[in-house]
């Protein structure tokens, strides 16, 4: 007899086995045509999956992060199969799951053109409308060689499949490699949009072969997919790329790939965010401090990073010897705090750093300022003992909770707990685990649970925010590590007077990344940003040249109440500046005419299109100064 427990509680008993499809009929779910997988003990797995042990099982639908998986992969083996249909000398490679929905790589002799997408989506339809059953099979090395013979990209992945079981699925003619899982038959894809084509090297190496890849999107309905549709149109007016370069915010070039360059106009917005964000730090009693670009080899092995994450470092040669350009801070932290004997009186010490960082990425996955090369992280590491976790953690919990706040996120959070691989006892992760927890319900904070999603070296909490598109964006980490402070044996004396008790350390970021937070911010507020940090928050439009000294001596007066100030004094109609000064997003436009300097007072244009007159020029500086010294989202002068 096998016990089976579903997460509502529910229990399903069987003889020998029993399926996920027997599983989902036994339940009292009535939505189960929407159950796309599930997952056993953690592990997302076909409903056609037989159980012949006990077993927790969660059912996946499209609101799940793996159920979305399931479906995109799902979809991306749809498309496969389309294009083997119309272009049958195509040789599939790989078609995984992506952020922006899923790709497939071919090598097919002639170019697919974007209007070949229109056809490859129709065939798409046809092979969803069969709802052609889609079946797993476990092939040993011999045969799945023999199966995908004539495609040597299949043949090179079979073969690194050394001691791993080999699966193929397949739906109606066609079969893929895969590992699964898929959703049950091809009928549940039912709304889709193939986006774009790209070239895409083979292992992503340029010494090899050239491939097409060809993007999509996928959906469980089409309402869905034509909401996303307009998003990403929406979007697309938004793009911080474009808005960055038109605003001269920031610049992309050739010399540098990946490492944007801000201009004066962008260095206000970051200045301003981490000035707010030190403001915080140093109401929270953290250190700041300042970790060296290039650390020795043996930092590097010591930390892990040398074994685990040299193909994303830099690395330089100084004196004979090797060292590496850092791609995180953490280690420079466990060396600070190793630098004497730390005391329990001490901890917690957290320790803050707006770190530079650099990390290879590939070239093609380089995107403006969301995935760069070169980024600066708004870090800190907390060394704590044991019994100040759970409060350690809610203080972090709190600072995320003000600076999203600050910015009119809305957040949600996951949890990740214990992986299979894990570093430290089951019994120190209970206590982790445990203290991410109670943190949340304190905080009374929302979330879910990633089962086993956790890293090896500790449990997480993920904080994903949601822009004015309803996009979410995830930033925020907070992250509990048992590995660090065993690997740099970072100790501190305890009240007993022994100096061997081992702190905990927790890795904390807010913004996460500066480049990518100001890109979301970017498309977020589409350039229109608030006051506090706006580059230039106040222009100047006069109306003629006999107006420019009074234009002028006001201007001053503002400088010196520390607002940003420009001019528009060319030979053009109010109009026209107005028009431009909208254009460049500034955010208060004050209008200086013959009025104006007669009566020594200003006519104030606001980004709603309303202007008030008559406005006193000592008021305005004290209303606009109280909106920025209190970083209001909102601009209101009244």
């Amino acid at each position: 007899m096998i016990t089976v427990e579903l997460a509502d509680g529910q229990k399903a008993k069987a003889e020998k086995s029993v399926s996920g499809f027997e599983l989902l009929k036994q339940s009292d779910r009535k939505d189960r045509s929407a159950v796309l997988g599930m997952k056993v003990d953690g592990i997302p797995k076909d409903l056609s999956t037989t159980l012949t042990k006990d077993a927790k099982v969660i059912f996946l639908t499209f609101d799940d992060e793996e159920g979305r998986d399931i479906f995109r992969h799902s979809s991306a083996h749809l498309m496969a199969q389309a294009v083997m249909a119309l272009f049958p000398e195509a040789k599939p490679t790989i078609g995984p799951v992506v952020e922006e929905g899923f790709y497939y790589d071919f090598d097919i002799p002639q170019t697919i053109h974007p209007e070949d997408l229109l056809r490859i989506e129709k065939k798409m339809h046809e092979l969803m409308k069969k709802r052609l059953p889609i079946s797993r099979e476990v092939l040993s090395k011999e045969k799945a060689k023999a199966l995908f013979k004539d495609n040597p990209y299949k043949q090179e992945l079979i073969d690194e499949f050394e001691g791993q079981e080999i699966s193929v699925y397949s739906q109606g003619d066609f079969t893929d490699l895969c590992r699964g899982p898929h959703v049950p038959n091809t009928g549940m894809l039912k709304a889709f949009k193939l986006t774009k084509i790209a070239g895409a090297y083979w292992r992503a190496d340029a010494s090899r072969k050239q491939l097409q890849r060809i993007y999509g999107i996928s959906f469980p309905d089409k309402e869905q997919l034509k909401e996303h549709l307009r998003i990403l149109e929406e979007a697309e007016k938004r793009n911080h790329r474009k808005v960055g370069q038109d605003m001269e915010l920031f610049n992309l070039f050739p010399e540098a790939p990946g490492m944007p360059f801000f201009s004066d106009k962008g260095t206000i917005i970051w200045n301003a965010i981490e000035g707010f964000l030190r403001e915080e730090l140093q109401k929270r009693q953290y250190l700041e401090v300042k970790t060296p670009l290039i650390m020795n080899k043996e930092l590097w092995l010591k930390s892990g990073h040398w074994d685990h994450y040299k193909e994303n470092m830099y690395f330089i040669t100084i004196d004979d010897q090797e060292y590496a350009i850092k791609p995180m801070n953490c280690p420079g932290h466990a060396l600070i705090y190793s630098s004497k004997v730390r005391s329990y009186r001490e901890l917690p010490l957290r320790m803050a750093e707006f770190g530079m960082v650099h990390r290879h990425e590939m070239s093609g996955v380089l995107n403006g300022l969301f995935r760069v090369r070169k980024f600066t992280q708004d870090d800190a590491h907390i060394f704590c003992t044991s019994e100040q976790l759970e409060q350690e953690i809610i203080g972090c919990i709190d600072l995320v909770d003000v600076v999203y706040r600050r910015f009119g996120f809305s957040y949600h959070i996951e949890l990740s707990t214990r992986p299979e691989k894990a570093m430290g006892s089951k019994e120190v992760w209970d206590h982790a685990e445990t203290a991410l927890k109670n943190a949340l319900d304190q905080q009374k904070q929302p979330y879910t649970v990633n089962e086993g999603d956790g890293a090896f070296y500790g449990p997480k909490i993920d904080f994903h925010i949601k822009d004015c598109l309803g996009r979410t964006w995830q930033c925020a980490t907070i992250q509990v590590d048992f590995s660090m402070p065993e690997r740099f044996n970072l100790l501190y004396m305890g009240k007993d007077g022994e100096n061997k008790h081992r702190p905990v350390m927790i890795h904390r970021a807010i913004l996460g990344s500066f480049e990518r937070f100001i890109g979301i911010l970017i498309e977020h507020f589409a350039g229109k940003f608030p006051l506090w940090i706006a580059p230039r928050q106040v222009r100047m439009l006069t109306m003629n040249d006999s107006l420019i000294d009074f234009a002028e001596s006001i201007g001053n007066r503002l400088k010196e109440a520390g607002i940003r100030v420009d001019y528009d004094v060319k030979a053009e109609s109010i109009q026209k500046k107005v028009r431009q000064a909208q254009l460049d997003k500034v955010p208060l436009m004050l209008t200086i005419g013959d009025k104006e300097k007669t009566s020594n007072t200003l006519a104030v244009r606001t980004p709603d299109g309303k202007v008030t007159y008559g406005v006193d020029i000592d008021t305005f500086i004290t209303r606009v100064r109280e909106n920025i010294e209190r970083r209001e989202l909102n601009l209101s002068l009244e």
